[in-house]
């Protein structure tokens, strides 16, 4: 069966965003919808997909847990493939939310080996699971050649600021820092003065303005 997509953006965008979600919110979830708007209206073009354990829970299906990941490993790669036979040539750059961005790391560099992809954007990457700092997540990343940007919040309970700067990290990954985030990358409004609207504005204006140095 074929994947189904939810784009945003113009349809001759210098680059594509394949975006897939978390481990628990599908992909028209608030804050996949308020990274897609975003990034749209920076010009680019976004898709987003589910797995298939997500999308059998919007058809009336049990709330399991997402299978393992190397399934979902392939489903992303059939996303690519299909998404590619809709889009032709031109910049395609993949990633997601959370377990969606971890993901797309795990098949990033085969992928970007073939030519398939140009880059992988990650917002709130699990670094380890929460409250478990030292289950990492983290062995794939130290190696990884494809340009890589993630977008994380200081205070994200699945890897801080304080963790990420101690982990071993390949020199193709850049972080955009999303100043008192939390894994949706919200901060507190008390403490920065800003709403989440805002924060997620200027962070998907920086993966937009990093998307076009590929």
């Amino acid at each position: 069966m074929a994947v189904q997509f939810l784009f945003d953006g113009p349809n001759k965008a210098p680059a594509t965003v394949l975006l897939a979600h978390g481990a628990g919110a599908a992909i028209d979830n608030p804050v996949m919808a308020m990274l897609a708007e975003r990034l749209a209206a920076s010009g680019l073009r976004v898709a987003r997909f589910e797995f298939a354990y997500m999308a059998a829970r919007r058809n009336g299906g049990s709330k399991r847990p997402p299978p393992k990941v190397e399934l979902l490993s392939e489903e992303y790669r059939q996303a690519v493939t299909d998404l590619r036979g809709q889009i032709g040539a031109g910049p395609l750059v993949i990633g997601g939310k959370s377990m969606g961005g971890r993901v797309a790391s795990l098949i990033a560099d085969d992928l970007g080996d073939q030519a398939k992809v140009q880059g992988l954007l990650c917002f709130g990457y699990p670094f380890h699971p929460q409250g478990k700092p030292e289950k990492l997540r983290t062995a794939h990343l130290a190696n990884l050649r494809l340009p890589t940007l993630i977008c994380h919040g200081t205070r994200d309970p699945f890897g801080s600021r304080e963790e990420v700067a101690d982990y071993a990290l390949s020199p193709m990954i850049s972080m955009c820092w999303a100043e008192d985030g939390d894994h949706d990358l919200k901060p507190r409004k008390r403490v920065t003065g800003r709403d989440h609207a805002s924060q997620l504005d200027q962070i998907c204006h920086s993966a937009a303005a990093w998307i076009a140095t590929l």
